[in-house]
């Protein structure tokens, strides 16, 4: 009977695992490589706590359902049609993956001259830019995203999401291409700046990964 128990558990959790169809791509860096920006205890728990329900609750969420054959976008193309449970943990995932990109022990990336220059044309400045993508985060009340995206045009814009909406959604006023996404839930910042969240987002800028915001940038474009 124990031996029966036993392959009828695993035969559960084989089943389980076979509907695993997203999964967390490894931190591309060390816990403790944003250090002075990013205090280690906050990425790990952030990583491998709150990333890594997203993902096990959405794959837990779409078993047995048609989105468990479709890519993560077309799941957040028609979030609004889908259950709450599909669309926060989709759009879970989907922002951390792009949250993890976007940030870099490398010191003093830029943007590519393209980008610059879209930057600067759309924004005035660059500062400019930081000031808008700033208050977009602070003002944000309670959790969630402040974003830089490319719209249908090829235009770039700073908007501002609850929760873990995102710009892909069919939910959205704003709609486009993420490039650059601040998480501002407070489980992506509180242990080292308590309140302070406009400290996360004015240091956030030491550690952004302007090398692959560009070549986000470029791949949206190249999509339009």
């Amino acid at each position: 009977m124990k031996i029966f128990k036993i392959a009828a558990l695993s035969a559960v959790f084989a089943a389980q695992f076979a509907f695993a169809q997203f999964k967390q791509t490894p931190l591309p860096y060390a816990y403790n490589a944003l250090e002075g920006n990013i205090d280690a205890q906050t990425m790990e728990i952030h990583y491998s706590k709150h990333a890594a329900a997203y993902v096990a609750n959405l794959n837990k969420a779409i078993a047995g359902t048609p989105q468990e054959k479709q890519t993560l976008f077309q799941i957040l193309s028609k979030a609004g049609t889908l259950p709450m449970a599909v669309r926060n943990n989709a759009g879970g995932h989907y922002n951390h993956e792009l949250f993890w990109t976007v940030l870099t022990p490398q010191k003093n990336t830029q943007p590519s001259a393209k980008l610059a220059k879209a930057i600067n044309d759309t924004f005035g400045s660059m500062e400019a830019f930081k000031e808008k993508m700033a208050k977009a985060g602070a003002e944000r009340f309670g959790s969630g995203w402040a974003w830089l995206s490319v719209d249908k045009n090829g235009k770039l814009f700073v908007s501002s999401t609850p929760n873990q909406d995102n710009p892909l959604m069919d939910v959205v006023e704003e709609k486009g291409t993420p490039i650059f996404g601040i998480d501002v839930w407070e489980h992506a910042y509180y242990l080292k700046y308590q309140n302070k969240r406009a400290d996360y987002l004015t240091a956030i800028w030491n550690v952004t990964n302007w090398k692959e915001i560009s070549r986000r940038y470029d791949e949206a474009l190249s999509k339009k």
